[in-house]
């Protein structure tokens, strides 16, 4: 093997490491704006029951 199969090998190596920690740190950021999409949406949803309940209870 030459110095720059080496190289070349360990390259890739380092260029598959760093790929899959971006994918990873990625893939966290999207669930967590999907959480939060479905905490707001739940939030929304309970709210409105609570606010439809107190004031039926008013009239």
């Amino acid at each position: 093997m030459t110095k720059s199969t080496v190289w070349s090998i360990l390259g890739m190596i380092i260029a598959v490491v760093i790929a899959w920690w971006v994918v990873s740190a990625l893939f966290s950021l999207l669930w967590l704006i999907v959480k939060l999409a479905l905490v707001a949406v739940v939030a929304v949803a309970v709210y409105a029951g609570i606010r439809a309940l107190t004031r039926s209870e008013r009239d």
